[in-house]
C-alpha cells in the first residue's frame, strides 16, 4: 500500500538554470508491504518517488519503488522528509539511500 507522504514543484529557477521550459512534479509516498505483516505482524517500509514532467502536450511519468528498506516508520518518514526537502528525483533515489547506509544514518 502507497501512502502519500509530500509533493513539491522542482523550483523555476532550478529547471531554468538547467535549461528546462516545462513543470516537473516530485510526489513521495511511503510504502506498506502488507505482506510482511500478515506474515510476521511486523509491517516492513519502503519508499517510493513519481516524477512527472509535463511538456507542452505530453506528460511523461517516471517512478521508482524501494520495498523492504526498514521495520522503522519513523526512520522512514524521515528519509522521505530527506528526500521531499533536497527534490531527490528516482534515477538519483538509489545512489541517496546508499550515502545514508554508509552514514550515520540509520534505517
Amino acid at each position: 500500500m502507497n501512502i502519500f507522504f509530500g509533493g513539491t514543484f522542482i523550483k523555476k529557477e532550478e529547471l531554468q538554470e538547467a535549461k528546462i521550459n516545462y513543470p516537473i512534479k516530485l510526489e513521495y509516498y511511503k510504502v506498506i508491504n502488507e505482506d510482511e505483516f500478515v506474515k510476521n505482524n511486523n509491517a516492513k517500509y519502503g519508499i517510493k518517488i513519481v516524477k512527472t514532467e509535463y511538456i507542452e502536450t505530453n506528460t511523461n511519468v517516471e517512478d521508482e519503488t524501494i520495498k523492504y528498506l526498514s521495520d522503522n516508520e519513523q526512520k522512514i518518514d524521515e528519509l522521505l522528509n530527506v528526500l521531499k526537502n533536497n527534490e531527490v528525483t528516482p534515477i538519483c533515489v538509489q545512489d541517496v539511500i546508499s550515502d545514508f547506509l554508509k552514514s550515520s544514518f540509520y534505517i
